[in-house]
């Protein structure tokens, strides 16, 4: 080759090799809005679609350092099985080579959307299952197929207005029946201003988490938030919803100015650890709009001006490193005795699931379908690094003392937690609120992990963050 093409070829190569190190992101929606008729999830028994409110999604984020691609996926759901994010992982191998470690799919827990997996007496739509894989492995190839340089930053505001315990102590005396013929020590959602109330059972993470992506020229790309709330509700009767974090990315990109780009702006709101808080004070007065979808919109609104407040002040990078950190971890399930299953066939007798009324009866029909499962199950946990930022991945309803504690004892700093991500293993109450009992402990396929389950995945997680915080 002569010498003036030679140096042709290598400046060429070495042109192409700058842009492949280059710090590149992309963001995509795909509506996965289901038909009217499909089951809404959420709810003890079947409720069926029958208007929809505002469209669901999928709504991702790829990010690039010219190395490692890691993708985020935020579906408008209330719980996905592992199967459903792996099959989609699956998709996204074979087809953009993404490896499955560097996809963090999680639900938002919205109570008002289409059904993927049975919850007490609710059932599956089952096409609506089956073509939720092709849903989240396209948002992730869509946020790809946007990849555009990019600068990258990270911060956090607080939002303690929202969030109570909905677990409440009883006074002494007081009584809290529980399905299993006992009194528990605690009472969810226990009445505004009862009087038997005592203190709330646990603490709250007030802390709005976010992860903020602009395009090189100063628009704004992206924007995935996290918060620990476990869903507004108030919606319609009948209603398809994505509750609040649907109306949080909508008003962000109202509030940042990026209404009609292209490609156009995708905010992300991800849930927190929030399984025993909701927006609701027991403690009273009860101040929430009570109008459908209005309380949806205030909690939007001061989350997404919270967000773009503490944006005022972040620290831009034109570049940051990629990494990943995962692991296997296996636990114990928690199964009824042979005495405990006796006593659930001979309360459900034959009698067709639809059939139950009682907490009773729906509680020992969750001891039959808890029988046969496997004595452990084992659940994938995993962390990304973006810079000096670490995120957490836990496949749990997790309570706020929990995240909390992760916060406080992570190798890297800042760190926030998805919850609700690559799987649904039921409730994580600590060992500590296990005697007190409550909904949330009560054994059912919504709680089925040794009691003991809380500290262990959360020592696994720190593990895999020290992974994380080595020298790469």
């Amino acid at each position: 080759m002569k010498l003036p093409r030679l140096l042709a070829v290598l400046v060429a190569s070495l042109s192409l090799a700058a842009r492949a190190a280059e710090f590149q992101a992309g963001a995509a929606t795909v509506n996965i809005t289901p038909p009217l008729g499909t089951v809404i999830n959420g709810n003890m028994r079947p409720v069926l679609a029958a208007n929809v409110h505002d469209d669901l999604h999928a709504r991702a984020l790829a990010l690039t350092d010219g190395h490692t691609i890691l993708a985020f996926v935020v579906v408008d759901s209330c719980v996905i099985p592992r199967e459903i994010f792996d099959a989609a992982k699956a998709i996204l191998a074979t087809e953009v080579e993404l490896p499955p470690a560097n996809v963090i799919m999680s639900c938002t827990h919205s109570h008002s959307c289409g059904s993927v997996t049975e919850a007490f007496l609710s059932p599956v739509s089952e096409p609506y299952r089956a073509a939720m894989p092709r849903y989240l492995a396209d948002a992730v190839r869509r946020a790809m197929h946007n990849f555009a340089p990019a600068r990258i930053a990270w911060g956090s505001g607080s939002l303690p207005q929202h969030v109570f315990c909905r677990r409440w102590r009883l006074q002494a005396g007081a009584t809290a029946p529980n399905p299993f013929g006992g009194n528990d020590l605690v009472r969810m959602n226990p009445g505004i201003a009862k009087p038997d109330l005592l203190e709330p059972a646990g603490p709250t993470d007030p802390e709005i988490s976010f992860l903020a992506v602009q395009h090189t020229d100063g628009r704004p790309l992206a924007v995935l938030a996290n918060y620990s709330l476990h869903y507004v509700g108030g919606v319609g009767s009948g209603d398809l919803s994505a509750d609040y974090y649907g109306a949080f990315a909508d008003r962000l990109q109202q509030l940042l100015g990026a209404d009609r780009q292209d490609p156009p702006f995708v905010g992300l709101m991800s849930n927190g650890t929030s399984g025993d808080t909701n927006n609701i004070n027991w403690r009273g007065p009860d101040n929430r709009l009570k109008e459908p979808y209005a309380q949806i919109r205030h909690v939007a609104d001061d989350a997404a001006r919270e967000v773009q407040r503490a944006m005022a002040g972040l620290t831009w990078h034109d570049n940051v490193p990629l990494r990943v950190a995962t692991r296997e971890f296996t636990l114990a399930i928690r199964k009824p005795t042979a005495d405990d299953l006796e006593k659930a066939k001979a309360i459900v007798g034959d009698r067709p699931a639809l059939a139950l009324k009682t907490s009773a009866e729906i509680y020992a029909r969750e001891q039959i379908l808890l029988a046969p499962y496997p004595d452990t199950i084992t659940m994938p946990l995993t962390a990304f690094r973006i810079g000096d930022l670490a995120i957490a991945a836990w496949p749990n309803e997790v309570f706020a003392a929990s995240g909390l504690a992760l916060k406080k004892d992570s190798p890297i700093k800042p760190l926030f937690t998805i919850s609700l991500a690559n799987g649904w293993y039921g409730y994580l109450p600590t060992p500590e609120q296990h005697p007190l009992g409550g909904y949330e402990t009560w054994r059912a396929r919504s709680s089925y992990l040794e009691v003991g389950a809380e500290p262990k995945i959360r020592a696994a997680l720190l593990e895999v963050l020290g992974q994380l915080a080595a020298k790469p």
